[in-house]
């Protein structure tokens, strides 16, 4: 429930709104229920009569009541959009800011999947929830009172039958949520389950197709889907149990009314038009009540979309900006006495003992094996993650100490994992910098060897790239997330084996010409010897600790596993050959 109210305080973004809407509910509602009242004259005093004019003058009145009631029940419709869009908006738009925040150790916590329904589906639901919530929440408290209190003002020898019968709704409403409300949960995370396989199918089709596993991920989906379609049909299956058995209850009131109530009309002891008047007041509040459980139902699976809303609110980011806004300089990284681990409850450090001074300007190759965290390592100069003992500096100042919007300006990453955008080559690569000219990408292009095949693509700068840069092949999409870096004019890159899908000849060229750029500090990880082995140090990575630091020639004679890696790729040929 304090979800709940933690997510309607959103409405104070539409508090205006809000008010307004509720003022027009209220008056819709009391011409509503004046108009039984004045239909009760016209039948005793007009019809019973022969009145005319009481006909007329009710008439007209009960005209004037109606149209009221339409014209502010089409004013209430308006500023009702007004207030469910304006919520559902500044909801998303926390939601998605919130995660924005997220370190990549806080998104460990949820699946992409889930995160993506939550900022959609879940939203869509409470927009549900307030759309069709605010109307009934409103009308049938009043309903309830004024209808009941006229029925008791006109016929109170009937009105008692109806309060006898409200115990039996509320009987009726409370097993119906009781064992709906459970279900919602469950269906959320069904529908979060179902999400993730078609992201997962859809993203690696490819793959799926090249290895003939459509049968088996149609099968994946079938599952996935059936937990849904059980879900769903077991929740509807008692959630519709309230429209019959309030309809039953409805029923059997108004026909204990006529019953009763014909007897007294005999009897002279009620006039027609009061029970008439009473049967309308019981429909208007039947069916309001009607509506007001069905209310309850989306309260109830509001409930658990709340709930999911707020695990993103409540989780707190793992890394805080710093407010000092001084920028980095030089480019000189320190890793002082560093442990990691990506969780504390994690046995074994993926990190240790990491001690290491990169000067500015200086060229820095990293080799390693899979899993020797050399990824990890360039992720703390970031702070992607923070260390868990120790400190990681630039130009002498705890990286922590940075404005996290200058520190990863100052720094460009091309990660091995490529990203590229939807639209255009142009858009990709002014991310770098939004206001880079065309000059400035064509000389970035360059640099990356993008300039060889950029001319051959339709429109050039303009070719689109289609989803993901589905467009291009794996070396084109390496070379443009370069040139995207390179126009950030980062005062240290990292190439994080983000050549790997290059031939050795175009990663030759792009790792020369990065080490022609004045004052940057470039750090490559890398397979292949060819790619590092003219950095001014060689770092070799081992189980998360630094085995071996040195330049090629050191490593060369020292270094076994540096030998027996350099004999392998390069045959043993001199490695002036590579040149």
């Amino acid at each position: 429930m304090k979800e709940l109210k933690r997510i309607l305080a959103y409405l104070k973004h539409c508090k205006k709104e809000l008010i307004i809407t509720i003022s027009l509910i209220i008056v819709e509602t009391i011409f509503e229920l004046i108009i039984p009242f004045l239909m009760k004259d016209i039948i005793d005093i007009g019809i019973k009569q022969n009145n005319m004019q009481q006909i007329w003058i009710s008439g007209t009145e009960i005209v004037a009541c109606a149209i009221i009631s339409i014209i502010t029940g089409h004013f209430y419709s308006r500023y009702n959009a007004k207030v469910v869009t304006t919520f559902s908006y500044k909801l998303r738009e926390e939601a998605f800011t919130k995660i924005q925040e997220f370190s990549f150790s806080n998104l460990d916590h949820f699946h992409t999947a889930s995160l993506i329904t939550r900022v959609t589906n879940d939203v869509m639901i409470m927009q549900n929830t307030l759309s069709g919530g605010i109307r009934p929440l409103c009308r049938a408290p009043l309903m309830l009172i004024m209808g009941v209190g006229l029925s008791f003002i006109m016929a109170p020898q009937l009105a008692w039958i109806f309060i006898l019968f409200i115990p039996f709704l509320a009987i009726i409403l409370f097993f119906i949520v009781k064992n709906v409300a459970p279900q919602y949960s469950k269906m959320q995370k069904n529908v979060d389950n179902l999400n993730q396989v078609v992201r997962e199918n859809v993203t690696a089709i490819r793959t799926v197709k090249s290895y003939v596993r459509e049968n088996y991920e149609e099968e994946k989906f079938k599952s996935a889907n059936q937990d849904v379609m059980s879900t769903i049909r077991h929740t509807f299956r008692i959630a519709q149990l309230n429209q019959p058995s309030f309809q039953f209850v409805m029923y059997a009131v108004t026909t204990m009314i006529l019953w009763y109530g014909a007897q007294l009309v005999h009897n002279d002891q009620i006039p027609v038009g009061a029970l008439s008047a009473l049967l309308s007041y019981i429909l208007q509040v039947v069916n309001s009540l009607m509506m007001i459980s069905n209310t309850f139902l989306l309260i109830n699976r509001s409930f658990a979309s709340s709930k999911r809303l707020c695990e993103i609110f409540d989780e707190i980011p793992d890394i805080r900006s710093s407010n000092d806004k001084q920028a980095v300089k030089n480019g000189k990284i320190t890793f002082e006495n560093v442990y990691f681990k990506y969780t504390s409850g994690s046995g074994e450090n993926v990190l240790s003992d990491i001690n290491l001074t990169i000067n500015a300007g200086e060229s820095i190759g990293i080799l390693g094996g899979t899993g020797s965290s050399k990824s990890t390592l360039v992720s703390l100069i970031l702070r992607l993650y923070d260390v868990t003992s120790g400190r990681v500096l630039i130009d002498d100042m705890d990286v922590k100490n940075y404005d996290l919007v200058n520190l990863r300006d100052s720094i460009a990453i091309v990660l091995q994992n490529n990203v590229l955008f939807s639209g255009t080559v142009r858009e990709n690569l002014l991310w770098g910098n939004k206001n880079a000219s065309d000059a400035e990408i064509l000389e970035a292009c360059k640099l990356a060897c993008v300039d060889e095949f950029l001319p051959r693509l339709n429109g050039g700068l303009d070719y689109d790239l289609g989803q993901g840069g589905v467009n291009v092949s794996g070396g084109q999409k390496q070379r443009l997330c370069i040139a995207r870096a390179l126009l950030k004019k980062p005062k240290v890159i990292i190439f994080d084996d983000s050549t790997s899908a290059c031939d050795m000849e175009t990663e030759r060229k792009i790792i020369d010409h990065i080490r022609t750029l004045k004052d940057v500090t470039n750090i490559i990880i890398a397979q292949r010897i060819s790619s590092v082995y003219k950095a001014d140090r060689i770092i070799i990575m081992k189980d998360g600790r630094i085995s071996d630091i040195g330049t090629h020639d050191e490593l060369l004679s020292r270094n076994q596993m540096y030998k027996e890696l350099y004999d392998t790729q390069l045959g043993g040929a001199n490695h002036e050959s590579t040149n």
